[in-house]
């Protein structure tokens, strides 16, 4: 991290624990707030911004979290990508319910978001999976992700065999691997504030818009 984004990183800081969030209003849209304080997150230079929590939970409620990485968000939801045969995927198919977290310590913000879970087409899959560095996109095809792995050699051995399978090729899109999409019912935006008097601003989906309303913190 240099100087300058140490800088924007203290001037965003500052802001955001003087003044706090913006009043609650029904014309906010919450995904163009989200927007803002993501690309402040990027320009601050904060490493993995995209980074957030990924909440799931069997049909009998067990819960489970892990990290993964946004990779795109709209109006249409927040996307992400996995291996079809991970433990995420089994709870997602069993209960297509879950809850994402972002928080960024430093610019002390967090955003907690939870809706319905649906697979993305193949067509969107391919396109991203295309995108990845070839390395990645190997590794997809060799690890069988959250089943046990006897050795650690059989998980080189099997990217060494995918690497040679397709070395005078494309590496395709495997039919186990893929994206999910969240869309959300509730957001809630957390900014700290001075003494713990934290600002939080949640939005719930109502009809074909948003209403918003302050949360004690």
């Amino acid at each position: 991290m240099n100087i300058r984004q140490l800088a924007r990183i203290v001037k965003t800081l500052r802001r955001g624990v003087m003044e706090g969030l913006p009043m609650a209003e029904k014309s906010r849209d919450p995904i163009e707030l989200f927007g803002e304080w993501f690309d402040t997150a990027e320009r601050c230079g904060l490493y993995l911004h995209e980074a957030m929590t990924l909440a799931t939970s069997t049909p009998d409620g067990v819960p489970s979290a892990r990290m993964v990485l946004l990779k795109g968000f709209d109006r249409g939801g927040f996307s992400f990508f996995t291996n079809y045969g991970s433990r995420k995927s089994a709870e997602l198919e069993g209960n297509p319910n879950a809850a994402l977290v972002f928080h960024w310590n430093v610019l002390q913000r967090q955003i907690r978001i939870t809706g319905a879970v649906a697979r993305v087409s193949h067509e969107e899959s391919a396109k991203y999976f295309e995108s990845r560095p070839r390395g990645s996109r190997i590794a997809a095809w060799a690890s069988r992700q959250s089943r046990v792995l006897a050795h650690r050699d059989d998980l080189q051995r099997a990217f060494d065999e995918k690497q040679q399978e397709y070395e005078s090729g494309d590496v395709p899109l495997p039919d186990f691997w893929g994206g999910y999409r969240l869309l959300p019912d509730d957001i809630e935006f957390w900014q700290g504030k001075a003494n713990r008097m934290h600002d939080r601003l949640l939005f719930r989906r109502h009809q074909a818009g948003w209403v918003s309303e302050w949360l004690y913190p």
